[in-house]
Formats: structure tokens, C-alpha cells, sequence
């Protein structure tokens, strides 16, 4: 019977260089010719997936974590941000300091202060994903194509992301906005180094839902693999998950099965672990 795959894409399709490994690619193509369907299931928004991954062969995308769902080109399911609330968030965020990105299917944009206000948190990204070049990583390698002069003031967003100078700059952000959900990634616990707010409600696993309904599929057809924390909710609803070895210890616990790290052929020997190839 054909099973539906939801695969995270940094750290578990591609490195946390954003390089696909050949036997992911391989992996994907061979499963896919088994008749079973393939979605990247990720915290990026459409705009950040870029050709390379579109070439390897999908069957669609679930993207912003959840808040945009597409099944071979149809929209399935779209929930934005207000206007009102982006224009809320971008003025808070401005006012208070700190550089932020706003995603959308139709691009990111950042702030004025963003390529240098995001340097350090950039670089100190890259290195605690274990990027050798870390050192010389910047806002502009991370996001090829962020655009750096667009309107801030939109109604087509999924999620904003933002610099944290301090853990505070999150905690106060959750108290100012309480109707959205604040999260923070780059890192871990207090030494996060981005938050970002989206729609309360919305989670990966929200997404695979609407889609298994949508495609009149079950539950108990889905396979989740994947490396970080916001993955767990996808290993909660997967019939079967497999963590990534390159994972935390939690998200290791909280899947089924650990296969090797994305870098050494770990998507394909999850695939075959799993008899999906």
C-alpha cells in the first residue's frame, strides 16, 4: 500500500549547508517510483524552496510549519497572519531593535538592519550546525535570495522571524502577542538565537492531517523523518518516524527509529530500514 512521507529538509534532506546529499536524492526517486507519495514538510515558507529541491521529484509541501499545505501544485490549505497583526509585529519588533525577516510564498524580506543585525546570530548558527566556513557565514550565503527593499507592511505572511538579542526579547514577545505562538530556533533553550511568532493552532502535524483527509488517506499510512525539535509533532501523528542521527536526544527519543546522520546517507538508509526502497 502506498504510504505518504513527510521529510524535514535542514539537517534531514540536506545538510545544514542546504547540500543534498546524492543518495537523499536517490532515496526519494526510488520510493517515489514504489508508488509512495513524498512531501518536504519544513519551517520554510515556498519561497525558500528552492529549484534544487523541486528537481529531485515531490510530491508537494507543507511549509512554515505547518501554516501552508500543496499537493502537486493545489493549494490544499493556506492560514496567514493578519494584516493587522503583521503590521503590529513589524512596528514592535522595529521599535524595539531588533532585525527581523518576514516569510512568505511570495519571498522573504528583511528589515533595514537585518543583513548586519543578523551577522553574529548567522554566524553562530553555522557553527553550532558544525559549518566549517562558520566563520565567515553570512546573511546573504544563509538566504540567497532574501530581498532586502520589498514592503514590510504585508498580508501575505506566514511567519516573522527575528533576531533575540537576549532570551527576554522572546519572553516578551510571547506576552505581547498571546493570540500568536512564539517560538525560537537556532539554538537551544535560553541560548536561542531567533525567535518567531506565527498563527496559534498550527503545527507540522496539523498539516499532515489536512492533507491525509484531503487525499482520502489514513493515518496509519504516514512516515515522518526528521532532526529538531518542531519535527516532534510530525513523529506524533506518523504511524512511523525516524529521527536523524545529526538529531537532539529528545527528538531522537521521540522517534520510533534513529537512522545516520543526513551526511552519511541517513534518508536512505531510513528509506530502506523502512522497506520503502
Amino acid at each position: 500500500m502506498s504510504q505518504l512521507i513527510f521529510l524535514d529538509v535542514d539537517g534531514t534532506v540536506c545538510d545544514y549547508e542546504g547540500k543534498v546529499p546524492a543518495s537523499a536524492v536517490q532515496a526519494i526517486r526510488a520510493t517515489r517510483a514504489n508508488g509512495h507519495l513524498v512531501y518536504l514538510c519544513t519551517g520554510r515558507s515556498r519561497a525558500e524552496i528552492y529549484q534544487e529541491l523541486w528537481d529531485i521529484g515531490v510530491d508537494g509541501l507543507i511549509g512554515g510549519n505547518g501554516s501552508y499545505v500543496e499537493h502537486r501544485e493545489e493549494v490544499v490549505a493556506h492560514q496567514l497572519i493578519s494584516a493587522e497583526d503583521s503590521r503590529g509585529i513589524v512596528d514592535w519588533l522595529t521599535a524595539r531593535g531588533l532585525p527581523f525577516f518576514l516569510e512568505s510564498n511570495n519571498g522573504l524580506f528583511a528589515s533595514p538592519d537585518f543583513e548586519e543585525g543578523a551577522a553574529t546570530a548567522i554566524r553562530d548558527y553555522a557553527a553550532g550546525k558544525g559549518n566549517q566556513d562558520a566563520a565567515s557565514f553570512t546573511v546573504r550565503k544563509a538566504f540567497p535570495e532574501m530581498i532586502f527593499d520589498g514592503e514590510l507592511y504585508r498580508s501575505d505572511l506566514n511567519k516573522i522571524s527575528f533576531v533575540l538579542h537576549d532570551y527576554q526579547d522572546f519572553l516578551d514577545a510571547k506576552q505581547q502577542f498571546p493570540h500568536l505562538k512564539a517560538g525560537t530556533w537556532g539554538g537551544k533553550g535560553e541560548h536561542a538565537l531567533f525567535g518567531d511568532l506565527a498563527l496559534d493552532g498550527i503545527t507540522k502535524a496539523t498539516a499532515m492531517q489536512k492533507l491525509v483527509e484531503h487525499l482520502n488517506k489514513s493515518q496509519a499510512d504516514t512516515v515522518a523523518f526528521g532532526d529538531a525539535a518542531v519535527d516532534i509533532p510530525m513523529f506524533e501523528y506518523a504511524a512511523r518516524s525516524v529521527a536523524m542521527g545529526n538529531s537532539g536526544q529528545g527528538v531522537k527519543d521521540a522517534a520510533d527509529w534513529v537512522t545516520a546522520d543526513a551526511t552519511e546517507d541517513g534518508l536512505y538508509k531510513g528509506f530502506a530500514h523502512l522497506e520503502l526502497i
